[in-house]
């Protein structure tokens, strides 16, 4: 049995699209990390420049390859309706914002470093009231509703 890859409503789309954004900026980020160091407010030094322990550059590797990967998780989560995927990112990425936004507060990163909290809280939230507008669009209240009752109920709907 082929399974239809598509997005079926609206925690879907803010899936895809936090995916989208995180694969594209990882891309970036492994082809011209100073770019995206750039983006970030973070001093850009040319190569050539960097002392021999100075591992930005591989930092910034590993950052956006874990980046990338998780575009590519998200818009697959999003393709094939993984909604428990959905709810477990909201929580982290609203951890996310927090710290993020304290290596802000505490002088450890450029200000302008704030804006990928930034991004998180704004996904968490979009992607939490989407779920919440799904499930009131599918006749299930989310506070009288556990996981896996809901899930139950939606596998049913589609059988159907």
């Amino acid at each position: 049995m082929t399974a239809k890859l598509k997005i079926r409503d609206a925690s879907g789309w803010t899936m895809f699209i936090f995916g989208a954004l995180a694969l594209l900026l990882g891309l970036l980020g492994l082809i011209r990390p100073e770019i995206l160091l750039s983006i970030l407010g973070f001093d850009v030094l040319a190569r050539a420049a960097r002392d021999a322990g100075d591992y930005t550059l591989v930092f910034m590797t590993a950052s956006s390859m874990a980046s990338f990967n998780m575009g590519v998780y998200y818009i697959f989560s999003s393709l094939n309706d993984l909604k428990q995927f959905y709810k477990w990112t909201v929580p982290f990425r609203g951890l996310t914002f927090i710290v993020f936004t304290s290596v802000v507060l505490t002088g450890i990163a450029p200000t302008r470093f704030i804006a990928v909290g930034i991004w998180e809280l704004v996904g968490a939230i979009a992607t939490g009231l989407a779920l919440r507008y799904d499930l009131s669009r599918e006749g299930t209240a989310p506070a009288r509703e556990g996981t896996f009752a809901a899930a139950s109920v939606r596998q049913n709907k589609r059988k159907k």
